[in-house]
């Protein structure tokens, strides 16, 4: 089976979605399947990626990146035009998020072919999601062009329940599945030491690390994150790993200084690779804060890591790993207590890394992903399994 996957933005300066669709393409690939990916150059306002013309090979599938027109909606007339041309040569196309010309223009192709298409709207259907960031545009997008493309996919992917619960809401007509994200395990249980992140960033050496990984972004919830570490003790600190727009980065580190936090909040921006693994290695505990999250990527890479973590109800791990995960109210008295509770408790810490491993092996593996994907595919498309 032939696989087209469509996504506005493959750039790590969008978050979790960029990490985990090329970790469902690995998982289809070890089932056998043939897997392509289309998407524009973005690489987050005003700056493209680099990715040559034609298609780039990726661990086993092929990327083709197209340039964009404009930041809103990524407009790409070149991703339309590729898209008209080449949908028939597909069994079916799995498309990636909601409100973006992206979406749209990989709906209308797959409609015109006759080929089935899987909508996956990454939380921006969530009450969040519709209600931030120009919410009257996007209910009358919603209404003219996204709920009609929506009603004629052949399924809804939701990665939580949660997500497919919030959603309910919109009437949308088309059969949904919540189905989880996987990740190779591998590469989070075989972490470097510690001591490579300790020497990337001196001043956390001997210290108990919080660690905050994910984008800067409103709905992350780090103005809560700092209030609360205001009310945590020396000599902890905390690490937040991540970037995004400027002024709004630039607003959170005032948000630091006025609580007169200094030196007691690091600041890395971005981690890849082996130091962000390293980072993982090196924290006492992980926490997510965040008012809104479909799933919460950066949780599950933090629970494989065998982590003791700390959230909140709006993301849907969480909520879903009750026992594995402490969750706690978003606001900053919750979350300080649970801070200031978990670096004073090594026992409690070590139970909640051990369970938040084992649930990460039990039921968010590639291996689970990839054959529930092909199940899935193969029930939409009549294929023989």
């Amino acid at each position: 089976m032939r696989v087209l996957h469509v996504i506005p933005s493959l750039s790590p300066s969008q978050g979790g979605p960029s990490f985990a669709l090329p970790a469902m393409a690995r998982a289809l690939r070890a089932q056998g399947m043939e897997v392509d990916v289309a998407t524009t150059d973005d690489d987050g306002p005003g700056r493209r990626l680099s990715l040559g013309a034609g298609p780039v090979q990726r661990e086993g599938f092929r990327v083709w990146a197209f340039p964009k027109q404009t930041e809103f909606y990524k407009v790409s007339l070149p991703l339309a035009r590729w898209l008209n041309r080449h949908v028939r040569d597909y069994d079916l196309v799995h498309i990636h998020t909601v409100f973006s010309f992206a979406t749209w223009a990989a709906a209308r192709a797959a409609q015109r072919a006759g080929v089935p298409y899987l909508v996956r709207p990454l939380g921006v259907l969530n009450r969040w999601g519709m209600q931030q960031r120009r919410p009257w545009l996007k209910a009358l997008s919603f209404r003219l062009l996204d709920k009609p493309l929506l009603d004629r996919a052949a399924g809804l992917h939701f990665t939580s329940t949660l997500e497919r619960e919030e959603a309910a809401g919109l009437g949308l007509r088309t059969p949904a599945r919540v189905l989880p994200l996987g990740l190779d395990l591998a590469e989070f249980e075989a972490l470097p030491p510690a001591t490579v992140f300790h020497e990337a960033f001196a001043c956390t050496a001997g210290r108990p690390l919080a660690l905050y990984l994910s984008r800067l972004d409103p709905k992350k919830n780090l103005e809560g994150l700092l209030e609360a570490w205001a009310q945590v003790p020396e000599p902890a600190r905390l690490v937040i790993a991540g970037d995004g727009e400027s002024a709004y980065a630039a607003g959170l580190r005032e948000r630091a200084a006025a609580l007169g936090l200094g030196d007691r909040v690091l600041w890395t921006g971005r981690l890849e690779g082996g130091l962000k693994r390293a980072a993982l290695a090196a924290a006492t505990l992980f926490v997510l804060p965040s008012r809104s999250e479909n799933f919460g990527i950066a949780l599950l890479e933090a629970m494989a890591a065998g982590l003791p973590c700390v959230s909140t109800p709006g993301v849907a791990l969480a909520a879903e790993a009750e026992g594995a995960v402490r969750v706690v109210p978003a606001e900053a008295g919750p979350l300080a207590a649970a801070l200031r509770e978990l670096l004073g408790d090594a026992d409690e810490r070590a139970r909640l890394a051990t369970a938040a491993r084992e649930l990460a092996r039990r039921k968010f593996t590639l291996l689970a992903m990839g054959r529930a994907l092909k199940a899935w595919y193969e029930e939409v498309t009549h294929a023989p399994a």
